[in-house]
């Protein structure tokens, strides 16, 4: 009798849809953690014009903005350069931000090395970076306004040529090395791609002077490129 339970109970198995005697579904994999930030545009400005206080007062600021947002464990550097003077020589922008990759503070990313940023390369220039309007935000993930916004703040100084290094033709580009907020002139270019005479993230245009309000005349409120050169240090 027992024997007849078996196989009655086996055809009964037998008998049921192959769903059913699957095994149950694994659970799904945990979503991969959003890459922390490494790149941003800085929310404000120091507020003396291009007047940064050199390139330690401007590193100072961007490593203060992200330390507010908990990102301190990381250094941060400006991408900005340095005309040489008075027998001291250039500084590059793209020497000064490590190597990458980088990404905004949604977890976008922005490049994967400098010759990706910079389109070093006739396929990293197609394929390079991603920076645009929707992607270059603040430290606070927030967009910066730009060509259609009012009042338009897309031009972000720099101080550098489009593939990241100084100009070195005796003029000033960098508004006496980020210590003028009087004479001279700084290199911008436009976060939001948009805008002439070129749509450069980097390197469009020279601003009208050096003050903050010769910045906003053409422009621009004094912001900047932060990079994250490595974490814990």
């Amino acid at each position: 009798m027992n024997h007849m339970f078996r196989m009655i109970a086996a055809a009964a198995i037998a008998a049921l849809p192959a769903w059913s005697q699957q095994q149950p579904a694994a659970a799904p994999k945990p979503a991969t953690a959003p890459q922390p930030m490494s790149f941003f545009v800085t929310s404000t400005s120091p507020g003396n014009g291009a007047n940064l206080g050199g390139l330690a007062g401007a590193d100072k600021h961007c490593q203060a903005l992200a330390t507010a947002l908990g990102a301190g464990d990381r250094t941060w550097r400006a991408y900005l350069s340095l005309s040489p003077a008075a027998g001291q020589p250039a500084v590059n922008a793209r020497d000064r931000i490590g190597t990458g990759p980088w990404f905004n503070a949604k977890g976008a990313r922005i490049a994967q090395n400098t010759g990706d940023l910079h389109g070093d390369t006739i396929d990293q220039a197609r394929m390079g970076n991603t920076l645009t309007k929707a992607t270059a935000l603040t430290e606070k993930g927030e967009p910066v306004k730009g060509v259609g916004d009012s009042p338009n703040q897309h031009d972000i100084l720099t101080g550098s040529k489009p593939d990241g290094t100084a100009f070195n033709d005796g003029q000033d580009h960098t508004c006496n090395n980020w210590t003028s907020n009087g004479d001279g002139s700084a290199q911008v270019g436009h976060h939001d791609r948009t805008g002439g005479p070129g749509i450069s993230w980097n390197a469009v245009h020279a601003s009208r002077g050096c003050s903050q309000a010769n910045l906003v005349s053409t422009g621009g409120n004094g912001y900047f490129y932060c990079f994250a050169v490595k974490s814990g240090n």
